[in-house]
């Protein structure tokens, strides 16, 4: 069962940034070479419903949802280099756990191809 590994979550108050990461393990012997990348994320009280925050494109085009549009930023090198959500002036209602997706498109949707998770990274935010 191949999986991604995210990381750089923490608590932190409003207003604070964080730097997420995501890299694709060695299993996935073309590492994100080819991959839309897209970034997820679960609130606590939704169970199961998994938003798209964040989206770039194999030649870098990036999309955001109007939530953290001008506040997250995402960013790619490919190959086996970790793709990155920058998230700037973190609010209380960005708390979740955060997951990165390798295979679907740039608006979340299934591909017939690899759709490859990780196990999530928790933000929490306060203030």
């Amino acid at each position: 069962h191949v999986q991604l590994v995210e990381s750089g979550g923490c608590a932190v108050q409003a207003g604070q940034s964080l730097r997420l990461s995501c890299v694709a393990p060695r299993s996935i012997t073309s590492g994100f070479n080819g991959y839309i990348i897209d970034w997820y994320r679960q609130a606590t009280d939704k169970e199961g419903e998994r938003e798209l925050v964040a989206a770039i494109s194999r030649d870098g085009s990036a999309a955001y949802a109007d939530a953290v549009k001008g506040r997250f930023t995402i960013s790619r090198n490919n190959g086996r280099k970790p793709v990155h959500l920058q998230m700037n002036n973190l609010k209380p209602e960005d708390t979740g756990v955060y997951f990165c997706n390798a295979g679907r498109n740039l608006d979340g949707s299934s591909t017939s191809g690899n759709d490859y998770w990780g196990q999530g990274t928790q933000v929490t935010v306060s203030g």
